[in-house]
């Protein structure tokens, strides 16, 4: 036991002082913050007025679109041709033809630009078209936008879980949101800190350094002891990317807010200069309605609804025992070759139950009560990412306790094959293996 302790330290000590590990640990929410921030900031900053003319020949338009901080329209007389050739070297941003039968086929506006047209400019000119001839076709009908949107309802329900006598309330967004982004942790991790533990096992043996290691402890003490280094790492990485996204996320809403909530007031004002007195005053009464609703609220109460002790304890019971099932197989693979283009015959076939569960995934979180959800959540080669989806929707403590007891003995079972693999072939070298060969190294004696 102390030699298995003593190599768990060396390979957490080793790796979590290495230059590399505290780089990418500090850059990886940095960098990661700081590209959203500059999209942010660069989206935000390249807002600019369009300016646009319009050739109506319906007469149904002039004058009724208004300037506003995105688009400023002009509008011209005369013929297509004419307009064209005005269009051309006149700095202008878009020609917008607008034939007699728009009523008709709405579908036979055109636009002209001198470069390609952006899918913004596009749907800003279509939607302020669309409008007028909204509006146009409800005066015809005799009914005005005010009888329109009062037939509006925006329905919002309250979904509960009815748990023995109580009721919970619940929230299946925050549920789905929580439950895939957990998974994805652990599948990424198994992939990064898998593939550490099987070049560690190759730097070792193919530098001999292994055959000095192993006169000193066994080869399942040295697996062991690797895989469970290296995976301290790994929560160690994860627990400190958490604090400093957490840190970076709240400094940056800091100092952004402003910048984000003038860009928002500047394009829902654009948005309401566009619209008719009548349309402005329907829209002001549901912003003043809604007022009272914050999202932040709205996220923080979701939250409140999610299992969230259950949902870490599970999380970090899951990710260890996922990652030790795997990297225990990425171990053996790597003590049975001699270089990294030797792993690709053994590694597609291991990784498949993973990138399959990433698939069920999908499945699970339409219906997380299913047979579907509840086999691949027992078995343990899929369960550490199906039961993380399933987990913020509610699952009963005798599927969990199953569900990690099963873990817990595939994870024995993985690393005793691995641990037979791996005591002879980290000695095994300039010979190519083959899966019959792995077989025979299982149940070798000696």
């Amino acid at each position: 036991m102390n030699n298995i302790l003593l190599i768990i330290q060396r390979e957490y000590l080793t790796r979590v002082k290495k230059k590399s590990f505290i780089v990418m640990t500090i850059l990886g929410p940095v960098l990661i913050a700081a590209m959203y921030g500059i999209v942010i900031w660069s989206a935000m900053s390249s807002i600019s007025q369009k300016s646009v003319q319009v050739l109506d020949e319906s007469q149904l338009f002039v004058d009724k679109f208004p300037a506003s901080e995105t688009f400023i329209y002009e509008f011209i007389s005369g013929d297509l041709d004419s307009a064209k050739t005005a269009f051309k070297g006149s700095g202008k941003d878009a020609l917008v033809f607008i034939p007699k039968s728009i009523l008709i086929n709405p579908k036979d506006v055109k636009i002209f630009s001198e470069e390609g047209v952006p899918f913004d400019l596009q749907n800003g000119i279509e939607n302020a078209i669309e409008r007028e001839i909204e509006s146009i076709k409800l005066t015809e009908a005799g009914i005005t936008r005010r009888v329109l949107e009062d037939a509006k309802m925006n329905v919002e329900s309250q979904t509960i879980s009815l748990k023995d006598d109580s009721e919970e309330k619940s929230s299946a967004a925050a549920a789905s949101i929580i439950g895939i982004a957990s998974a994805f942790l652990i599948y990424i991790s198994v992939f990064i800190y898998g593939a550490q533990v099987m070049r560690g096992v190759m730097e070792e043996k193919t530098s001999r350094i292994v055959e000095v290691i192993i006169s000193s402890v066994r080869p399942f003490q040295l697996m062991i002891g690797k895989i469970v280094g290296i995976g301290l790492v790994g929560l160690t990485q994860f627990l400190l990317w958490i604090v400093l996204s957490f840190v970076i996320f709240n400094g940056g809403l800091y100092f952004m807010q402003d910048k984000v909530m003038d860009a928002a007031q500047t394009m829902s004002q654009s948005q309401m200069e566009q619209m008719s007195p009548e349309e402005r005053q329907i829209v002001e009464e549901q912003i003043a309605g809604a007022s009272a609703t914050n999202g932040v609220s709205k996220a923080l109460g979701a939250l409140e609804t999610l299992p969230v002790a259950t949902i870490i304890i599970c999380f970090i019971i899951y990710f260890l025992g996922g990652y030790l099932l795997y990297s225990a197989l990425f171990g053996a693979v790597g003590s049975a070759v001699d270089s990294e283009t030797d792993t690709q015959q053994f590694m597609f076939p291991i990784t498949i139950p993973i990138i399959a569960s990433i698939i069920f995934a999908q499945f699970v979180m339409k219906d997380p009560n299913g047979t579907l959800a509840f086999w691949t959540s027992m078995i343990p080669f899929t369960s550490p990412i199906i039961m993380m989806v399933r987990i913020p929707f509610g699952v009963p403590l005798w599927e969990l306790a199953l569900s990690i007891s099963l873990l817990i003995a595939g994870f024995i079972l993985t690393t005793w094959i691995a641990a037979r693999i791996y005591r002879v072939g980290i000695l095994m070298y300039g010979k190519k293996t083959s899966w019959k060969e792995l077989a025979k190294w299982v149940f070798y004696k000696g």
